[in-house]
């Protein structure tokens, strides 16, 4: 597989039709028009505001994994290959041609010249001192474990980079390299075994995507300017700088859509609220590709009858997951909470991408995605579980949008209607939450999952190896060797097919109860053109103008 610029190359198993995201954009902002409305920025399009709930956990690539972060990101650092717009093709991007010189080699070729915004030389150098230190540094919120079948990095020259693989045939390593761990980052400002402050990365201007960070409130704001030295697939940006502004609750979010005040609001607004502005005609809904998920997470260590609790015992541990799958409630939420934008999701890959099943829907509840007490309570007999079963469940109230703590009462509500369980429901915010849940410290909790590429490979290798990004400590075998070898199978036909047995194994197994698919939601007013939600899940600031 070679890919030149210019030049296109489909990679890995075809997307099929997903769900659509809603983009709100808002029609008032002031940004950079002058008082007679004309533009009065450099490039033409004006100073925007984005708001956002997202929050962001570091902007170093190595230290996150996460849809707040990443939306920084992917403005600022450079990537080898990326996807165009509309498009899930991966193309070059930094990079002047990406392509497989042998089955276990990925040759990547950069232009002459490259530079950070600061000045210094961007070279192979940056790019290996990249992925080196991201498996160095390991860290449990980042996403190292994508770079599993990595074996070494090697520079023969300034401008060339080979990716030596372990494995022969990867079909999703170019896809890889466009997500988290793909991020390029300057060898000089970084640290090399260390998760780099972002006061540090902001100072030394390290930076080499289409923006550079000229403002940064960790949180609250950050400015982004275009950058001159930026050399990539995507234009130069249509607008003379962005403003991210964060909002602690999304009605203050919705409040600044109404009053102008921001130009688009991505992430996270109800299903209330983008109801309820879709029907201002000073606000456009734009609709782009879905594939978020929403999931509970089961600690294999602390979680009720879990491998480091006093009364461990591995078959009473599973049979407390599978009465929780027995009582969820799905069309419930789904409508309840969401009034249908989330759909109820039986497997752990969402529909849309090929493989994609309902293997949980058969096992669990009534056969048919409904809940079923009965089953619950004959599978925790049937273990020797005494109930009611005490669980702990934890959510984030500030994450995964506003309707969290709704969604997460409904679904206590429905544990203990049955009188199998007694939930003690608790949330903490994400920047405590996403350190708390790689330590331990919740039995079972609420995560989402926002891809970072468009391949089922995505809703797998990260959940499901043995060293996996979850940190749950799940562990099979044969899930870990067939997700290793899907990844590798260059036959369409048997590469879905182990897709499909991966699911029908997790399943039986509930390292996670899989609960909602649905969209990205965001929204803009009637004056803001080019907001795209392109087909690889990404919103690029650089196409917004007004």
């Amino acid at each position: 597989m070679s890919l030149r610029k210019n030049t296109r190359g489909r990679l890995g198993l075809a997307v099929g039709a997903l769900g659509v995201a809603s983009l709100v954009l808002a029609g008032c902002a002031s940004g950079g028009n002058g008082d007679d409305g004309t533009d009065s920025g450099d490039a033409g399009g004006g100073d925007i505001i984005v708001g956002t709930t997202d929050q962001v956990t570091t902007l170093d690539p190595a230290g996150s994994y996460d849809n707040g972060s990443l939306a920084v990101q992917t403005q600022v650092f450079p990537y080898l290959v990326n996807t165009d717009y509309n498009s899930t093709e991966v193309v070059p991007d930094l990079a002047e041609s990406a392509e497989f010189t042998s089955p276990t080699e990925y040759t990547v070729t950069l232009p002459d010249g490259l530079k950070w915004a600061n000045g210094n030389d961007l070279t192979s150098a940056d790019v290996k001192f990249s992925f080196d230190r991201n498996l160095a540094i390991a860290d449990p919120n980042g996403a190292s474990s994508l770079l599993y079948n990595l074996d070494s990095v090697e520079t023969p020259d300034d401008t060339t980079v080979v990716f030596h693989l372990k494995t022969e045939n990867d079909q999703v390593f170019p896809f890889i390299l466009t997500s988290f761990p793909g991020a390029i980052v300057d060898d000089e400002v970084f640290s090399a075994d260390a998760v780099t402050p972002d006061d540090d990365i902001v100072a030394a201007n390290a930076f080499g995507g289409p923006y550079v960070i000229t403002s940064y409130d960790f949180n609250k704001s950050i400015e982004f300017t275009p950058n001159e030295n930026y050399q990539g697939l995507i234009d130069a940006p249509a607008n003379s700088s962005v403003i991210l502004s964060y909002f602690a609750e999304s009605s203050n979010l919705k409040l600044a859509v109404q009053q102008g005040d921001v130009d688009v609001a991505y992430r996270s607004l109800s299903a209330t609220d983008v109801e309820d502005l879709g029907g201002n005609d000073k606000v456009q809904v734009i609709d782009g590709p879905g594939g978020e998920i929403r999931y509970i997470v089961f600690n294999f260590n602390t979680q009720p009858y879990g491998a480091m609790t006093a009364d461990a015992d591995p078959a009473k541990a599973l049979a407390v997951r599978q009465a929780v799958a027995d009582l969820i409630d799905r069309d419930a939420i789904s409508e309840q909470v969401y009034k249908g934008t989330y759909t109820p999701l039986y497997s752990y890959v969402p529909e849309g991408f090929a493989g994609a099943t309902e293997a949980l829907k058969g096992l669990y509840g009534d056969g048919n995605g409904g809940p079923d007490a009965d089953k619950a309570k004959a599978t925790l007999e049937a273990a020797g579980v005494t109930t009611p079963v005490s669980l702990s469940l934890q959510y984030s109230p500030d994450h995964y949008g506003p309707s969290s703590g709704d969604e997460y009462a409904l679904v206590k509500s429905q544990l203990e209607e049955s009188g199998l369980f007694e939930v003690d429901l608790k949330s903490t915010e994400w920047v405590q939450y996403s350190k708390d849940r790689t330590a331990d410290v919740y039995p079972a909790y609420q995560l989402g999952w926002f891809p970072d590429y468009s391949d089922a490979d995505n809703y797998l290798t990260p959940f499901f190896l043995t060293e996996n990004f979850l940190g749950n400590h799940y562990e099979n075998a044969e899930v870990n060797d067939l997700i290793l070898q899907q990844a590798v199978e260059p036959d369409v036909d048997a590469r879905t097919a182990d897709i499909e047995k991966i699911q029908e194994l997790v399943a039986q197994d509930l390292s996670t109860v899989p609960l909602l698919q649905g969209a990205q939601v965001a929204v803009a007013g009637t004056d803001v053109d080019g907001v795209i939600l392109d087909a690889s899940f990404k919103l690029r600031f650089a196409s917004i103008t007004k």
